[in-house]
């Protein structure tokens, strides 16, 4: 479930990044998953507090956060992905998967090692704001900026001509499958 108002200022390095109850590094949490859309809220010298899209809060090394465009990408500038619809059944799909696993593991037929070597793997992402969505697109490493009509890259765990992984999208856009 978003939270409503949630809208990403940030994404999570491609490798995750640890988080904290507290500015305090003798209070770790759950760390954050890779490429993990998050609100910046505050700031406290190099910690950064963080918003999850479910509300979930937690600090984090500020200076390694991935930095979206504050505006949605600009009109034209596309990945050549003029169709959302075929990515978003691939979330579909994957959502299924993940829900049929969770079924199978509530009810006795998958133990935990087992919920785990099916679900291996899978990764989705999904952001709906309004007309706005933010998607994740695992086949292409990247995260997509949707208006309803078109997508367009604004981060990426992908190195592309030696540049470092997650750059912005507004500094580099990643070709298409079959274009690179």
């Amino acid at each position: 479930m978003t939270t409503p108002g949630f809208r990403p200022t940030h994404v999570v390095p491609p490798h995750g990044l640890p988080a904290w109850e507290a500015p305090d590094p003798a209070r770790p949490t759950v760390p954050l998953d890779p490429l993990l859309p998050v609100q910046l809220v505050d700031r406290r010298g190099d910690w950064g507090y963080i918003r999850c899209a479910n509300g979930w809060g937690a600090w984090v090394d500020g200076r390694l956060l991935v930095a979206v465009p504050d505006d949605p990408p600009a009109g034209g500038e596309t990945d050549g992905i003029a169709d959302p619809r075929p990515l978003l059944a691939r979330v579909e799909q994957a959502l299924a998967d993940y829900r049929a696993a969770v079924e199978d593991l509530a009810a006795g037929g998958l133990d935990g090692e087992a919920f785990e070597t099916r679900t291996e793997g899978l990764r989705i992402g999904l952001v709906v704001d309004g007309a706005s969505m933010w998607l994740y697109d695992p086949q292409e490493g990247r995260w997509l900026y949707g208006d309803g009509r078109r997508l367009s890259t604004y981060a990426t765990d992908r190195s592309v001509d030696g540049v470092d992984d997650g750059a912005r999208a507004s500094d580099r856009l990643v070709a298409p499958e079959g274009e690179r």
